[in-house]
Parts: structure tokens; C-alpha cells; sequence
């Protein structure tokens, strides 16, 4: 099956995430006490880390440093399934942080110096674009797009291979024959003044078909026929939210969708409702990786992203009136259901504290044989979910003492549970808290899923 390429400047983004209540001492700003870190690739990369998210033999074409930051960032693209194919670069790698509190941006730290160099292409480039089923370019101004290189091999494929160009200010212009430019409604005002004339843009670029995507309004589309189409987003999809990575999602949605055989018209819809979907699900945080901490030292039960005290995050988030979640299980064999009922308990406050049995604990519950994975290995997986704020070992049948400590405002258990069963509950509901019961998705079930892998590999043994 032919690959999605895509194709531009790629960096390094990180956003760090707290609260914020006093100002310093030192000036008039305010204070973010961090409650985690969270990375991910940006530009080019963050477009084929979505497109890897629902296509397989995603190809990247861009340029990384080889620094730590960029050791990180080609890391994560591979982890995603990504097949990075690099250009000479020279320089360090661009990174770009958010500090934000409470999900408003307060700040933004740009770093980095890293460009392209002009060299031939290596033949494994030449030949994944000349064999892409569509090709989109995420222009970052970075440079990329404007190696002579690069330009010529796009305006040689540019008339028989779909190409989706997302375009910059600061970048270089499409190459002709584009079937699609995307520029967002204050980079079509650059390009051509306060008109925001999409058919203008479509001439001065020789392209196929324009759209100007104007956010929560949807898009405009230009066509050789000189007329706009409106396409609205989707009530349904429709939503508040972090915005950061949408354009990225339109342009790989419509690159992905013309190289399925799609018209243009019919490509733009499907990503104007992809974009929305996008934004109503997290936006760009929602496909974060926690920042790596130092290991801990052997013997400590705690595992957290955000390298705190799941305890003293508890009180700092209910100081600031913030809401405090908590759910607890052996996560032996972590699954689908987990995953589910992890997400939804973190949509019910500000924070999700997990509590993980210990293997002493696991064994008493569960008999001898259990858990599959050791407490410290399940706790570490869990941390590194992105709903996931912060996760903490017990020694006991269940987490009452833990509970006592923590205080969380929700505690959540999956499952056909009454409260009144649950021994735990009056600790919590003790405190002020309120115990949340979540469905189950029916047919997970960790003790089935080991038994079912058991029974597998005693049958290949046999066989």
C-alpha cells in the first residue's frame, strides 16, 4: 500500500501545566506551582504523529538536530510509528513551551536555532515521495520547503500525486499544481492583504483549489470555477477548546482523504469535521507524553509524571479549589476498559491520582501467579498516560490508608459496585468526598485476557 508523506520543519513542543495563585515577591508576575510537564512532536512532526494515529506507514521528511532535544523528539515520532527520514541540518533543535494554568496560556518560551542544509536528496526521500499516495506539506517557516531540492521533486510530482500545502508566513510559497493550499484566515490576510481573496491566492499560487480555514466558522473554498463554498463545522463536533495542532489536523485529515480517491470539495468537509472532532478532544495535550523524571530510588512507592508527591499535589490542588480525583485497582495487564474508565474519571475534576495494589497485595486478591507485571513496572505505565496526574503503590487489600491521606474530593471504581460495598467509601465520603461507580466495557477483564494469553501459548507449546 502506497505511504502518506509528510513533509516540513519539525520541533520540539512542551507545555507545562499548573496552577497559579500568588504573585512573586521579586515583580508583579504570577507563580505556576508545575503539576506536570507534557511533551510532544511539533509542526511537520506533530502532523504525521495525528496521521500515524489512523494510517499506517506514515512517512516524515524533515530535518533534526542531533541534540537531546532532538534525540527526544525523533523518540516520540518512532514510538508513534513514524518513519522519520532526515535532512542535513545545522544547529540546535527548536523547541516551543507553554506555561500555562488552568488551561490559559500564559507564556510562550521559544528555543533553538536548527535549519536545513541544501544538499542532494538521499535516494530513500526521492523514492518514499515519488511513491506517496498523497503528500502533505507542513510549512513551519523553518526552511524546509524552501531547499531547491525539495521544491523541484514536488513541482515534478505536484500533477500526479496529491498535494495538501499548509502554508507559513514566514515560508516559502507552494509550488504549482498543489491540489490544495490551507491557510488559516490571518495567513491569507498576509498573503494578500485585507481581502483574504482566496481566488486571488489560488492564481498567484497556481493551485487546484484554496481553503482559508477560519476555526469554529468552518472554511472557506475557492475553485478554478471562481465561486466560495461554505463548509460549516458539524454542530455536534463543535467545541471550546485548545486549538493548538487543528490546522495540522485539517491539513493531514485532507491529504488523507484525497489520496483515498476523494474529491477536493468532499476532502475539505471530511477535515473541517476531522479539525473539530480534534479540538472537542483535547486538541494537541490530548496526544502528549509526559516529560521523563530520573528514576526513583529502588524501594520508593511512589511513580508520578509530574515527579511530586501524589499527596502533596492532592492539598496544593485543593488549596487552589480544584477538584481531586482518585481511582484504585491492580491494572494487571492494563486494557481497554482501563483506559476508558481512566479517561472519564479524569474528565470529572482537575487532576486523576492513581492507586496501584502492591504485588504482595495482588497476590492476596488474586492468588499465587499474580499480577503478571511487577507494581513498579504497572505503575510506570500508568504515568505515562497522559490523563494520568499522578500514581501511588499500596501494601494493602484495599486503600483505605492511602485514602486517609490523599482526601480526593471523587474516588471512582469501575464496575457494578454499590458504594455501600465498597470498604473505602466512608474514608473518603469522611473527608468530603463523593464516590463516582463507572461502567465497565463488557468483555475486558485482565484475570480472562492472562487466562486466554495462557491457554494460547500452552497450545503452541503442544503444537
Amino acid at each position: 500500500m502506497k505511504q502518506l508523506v509528510i513533509i516540513g520543519d519539525s520541533m520540539l513542543d512542551i507545555d507545562i501545566e499548573g496552577s497559579a495563585t500568588r504573585l512573586s515577591p521579586e515583580a508583579p508576575v504570577p507563580v505556576i506551582d508545575t503539576d506536570r510537564m507534557m511533551q510532544r512532536p511539533g509542526g511537520a512532526g506533530l502532523a504525521a504523529l495525528l496521521a500515524a494515529r489512523t494510517e499506517t506507514g506514515v512517512v516524515l521528511v524533515t530535518g533534526i538536530a542531533d541534540d537531546d532535544a532532538g534525540r527526544q523528539l525523533h523518540g516520540l515520532l518512532t514510538a508513534a510509528g513514524v518513519r522519520v527520514l532526515g535532512l542535513p541540518m545545522c544547529g540546535t533543535t527548536v523547541t516551543k513551551t507553554r506555561i500555562r494554568a488552568r488551561g490559559q496560556s500564559l507564556l510562550r518560551l521559544d528555543g533553538g536555532d536548527g535549519f536545513p542544509v541544501s544538499r542532494p536528496l538521499a535516494d530513500e526521500v526521492t523514492t518514499a515521495l515519488a511513491g506517496a499516495r498523497a503528500i502533505c506539506v507542513a510549512d513551519y517557516g523553518g526552511g524546509v520547503t524552501a531547499l531547491p531540492e525539495i521544491r523541484g521533486v514536488l513541482s515534478q510530482l505536484a500533477p500526479r500525486i496529491p498535494v495538501v500545502w499548509d502554508p507559513h508566513p514566514r515560508g516559502a510559497p507552494p509550488v504549482p499544481g498543489c491540489a490544495l493550499v490551507t491557510p488559516n484566515h490571518q495567513e491569507a490576510q498576509h498573503f494578500c492583504g485585507d481581502s483574504r481573496d482566496g481566488e486571488l491566492l489560488r492564481k498567484k499560487w497556481c493551485a487546484q483549489l484554496v481553503c482559508i480555514t477560519r476555526g469554529e466558522h468552518g472554511a472557506w473554498i475557492y475553485g478554478a470555477d471562481g465561486d466560495a463554498e461554505h463548509v460549516r463545522v458539524p454542530q455536534p463536533a463543535a467545541a471550546a477548546g485548545d486549538v493548538c495542532g487543528a490546522g495540522d489536523r485539517f491539513a493531514v485529515a485532507a491529504a488523507t482523504a484525497l489520496g483515498a480517491g476523494a474529491g477536493p470539495v468532499a476532502a475539505v468537509v471530511a477535515a473541517v469535521a476531522d479539525a473539530a472532532r480534534f479540538v472537542a478532544t483535547g486538541g494537541a495535550a490530548a496526544v502528549s507524553t509526559p516529560v521523563p523524571r530520573a528514576v526513583l530510588p529502588t524501594g520508593a512507592r511512589i511513580e508520578d509524571p509530574a515527579g511530586a508527591d501524589p499527596v502533596a499535589l492532592a492539598e496544593r490542588l485543593r488549596s487552589d479549589g480544584r477538584t481531586v480525583v482518585a481511582t484504585g485497582g491492580c491494572f494487571d495487564l492494563l486494557h481497554t476498559g482501563h483506559i476508558r474508565l481512566l479517561r472519564q474519571a479524569r474528565e470529572l475534576g482537575d487532576a486523576l491520582i492513581v492507586l496501584v495494589n502492591s504485588d504482595a497485595s495482588v497476590r492476596a486478591l488474586k492468588g499465587d501467579g499474580r499480577p503478571v507485571m511487577r507494581d513498579v513496572d504497572r505503575a510506570r505505565v500508568l504515568a505515562a498516560l497522559a490523563c494520568v496526574d499522578a500514581v501511588a503503590i499500596f501494601d494493602e487489600p484495599t486503600p483505605e490508608r492511602l485514602l486517609e491521606e490523599l482526601r480526593p474530593d471523587i474516588w471512582v471504581k469501575g464496575g457494578d459496585y454499590a458504594p455501600a460495598d465498597l470498604p473505602e467509601a466512608e474514608v473518603v465520603r469522611r473527608h468530603g468526598g463523593e464516590v463516582v461507580i463507572l461502567p465497565t466495557v463488557a468483555g475486558y477483564s485482565s484475570s480472562r485476557l492472562i487466562a486466554a494469553a495462557s491457554s494460547g501459548h500452552g497450545r503452541n507449546q503442544r503444537t
